[in-house]
């Protein structure tokens, strides 16, 4: 992962004894800074374009037009909200990865930030070096889940009958997406078989469950909260960290039995590789004003998002700790694009 610019490489230049006797037509690297210390102080003096790489109405462009008039707001500048779609995101992403590094074109992603690379061929550009990222903006928990009458009402219990049938069948939102790697990941590491079975979203896999057609689910808290309530499935496990979500009276995966398991989608922000430090700052700043608004939370909230406030390096951590999770899920699962 690219790390942010340094303040110091911003703010002085190397060697020489500039001050403020420096000639007017300041040249070569030297010039290059102050004019991009310049731009930065000014960010921004025109509307921000944010690529969504995914469907207008799905998840990323749900949240960022949820998120878009408080940053608009911080900002003093209209957002517009572009939706690229096509190739599992890479095609929003490859535009964002090729624009000018001036905090004016921002991508929103998802988790298949961290996926993508691993699965889809022929990509033009380097999902770990093209972007810096900017911060996280919600975390989406998901959950295992099992039809009514499955013989077990526990992860001891649903691992124990795992291993005594192979092939218990989950459904996840599709080919790639969090529940599917959490359900390999699980594979893995309680050494059992499962089938996966990709629907073209989580609604579907919850009413086949709800009707019997598959012994398990794993997708969103959101998604499979209701019928959980309503005692039409029941809930197994979290598969984050920590408890969240609509369905924090769970235990995670994590503690029972599989200390450090964490597979929680999430959404953020990311500008291209080379943006200022200060221009990056500035972005934080406005999706932390976002994210922290309670109007905003609660409405993230109703859509099943937990909104995050938090620094652009502890979300920068947060994807260089997943990425090698990822890859090795995908090289175990050879886990390939449609």
């Amino acid at each position: 992962m690219t790390a942010l610019p340094a303040a110091a490489s911003l703010g002085r230049k190397p060697g020489g004894n500039h001050h403020a006797g420096t000639p007017r037509h300041l040249g070569g690297a030297g010039g290059t800074l102050l004019a991009g210390r310049a731009a930065a102080q000014a960010f921004p003096d025109r509307p921000i374009r944010i690529v969504a790489p995914y469907a207008a109405g799905g998840q990323s462009d749900t949240v960022i037009r949820l998120l878009a008039p408080k940053m608009s707001e911080f900002l003093g500048q209209p957002l517009v909200i572009e939706n690229r779609t096509g190739a599992g995101g890479s095609i929003g992403a490859g535009v964002v990865a090729q624009a000018p590094p001036d905090g004016y074109t921002l991508l929103f992603e998802s988790f298949a930030f961290l996926v993508v690379p691993f699965i889809v061929k022929g990509l033009t550009f380097s999902y770990e070096t093209a972007f810096a990222p900017v911060g996280q903006a919600v975390a989406l928990p998901y959950v295992l889940v099992v039809r009514k009458d499955f013989p077990a009402s526990d992860l001891a219990g649903f691992v124990a009958h795992a291993r005594a049938h192979p092939g218990v069948s989950y459904g996840t939102p599709g080919i790639g997406t969090p529940g599917h790697l959490a359900g390999a990941l699980l594979e893995s590491r309680a050494g059992i078989r499962l089938e996966h079975v990709p629907y073209r979203g989580g609604a579907e896999s919850a009413r086949d469950l709800a009707a019997g057609s598959i012994d398990a689910a794993i997708g969103t808290a959101n998604t499979f909260g209701p019928l959980v309530q309503d005692g039409r499935i029941r809930g197994i496990a979290l598969t984050s960290a920590e408890r969240r979500g609509s369905l924090s009276g769970l235990p995670t995966i994590a503690e029972s039995g599989f200390p450090g398991f964490d597979i929680t989608s999430w959404n953020g922000l990311f500008a291209p590789s080379g943006t200022p430090a200060p221009v990056l700052a500035r972005l934080e700043a406005a999706l932390a004003h976002a994210t922290g608004d309670a109007e905003t939370r609660q409405r993230l909230a109703l859509t099943g998002n937990e909104a995050v406030t938090e620094s652009a390096a502890a979300f920068a951590a947060r994807i260089r700790r997943e990425r090698p999770v990822v890859r090795q899920i995908v090289e175990q699962t050879g886990i390939r694009a449609d």
